[in-house]
């Protein structure tokens, strides 16, 4: 589950640079932006459905550390 979630941390911030080099590389005149960071925004939503998710199922045990 880790590496699950390593991976789509590292998706996340693939996503992120690539619509700010699309976005300085275009001037944004394309849609190459908008289409990485909604990219980004799916993962991120399904980073914290897969989390909520892994939590209720009993795969990882929140600690509790505040």
């Amino acid at each position: 589950m880790k590496i699950v979630i390593g991976l789509m941390f590292v998706l996340i911030i693939v996503s992120l640079f690539s619509g700010l080099f699309f976005l300085v590389r275009d001037q944004g005149d394309s849609k190459r932006t908008v289409r990485a960071l909604t990219y980004r925004i799916g993962l991120s939503i399904a980073l914290i459905v897969l989390l909520l998710l892994s939590a209720w199922m009993g795969w990882m045990q929140p600690h509790g550390v505040l």
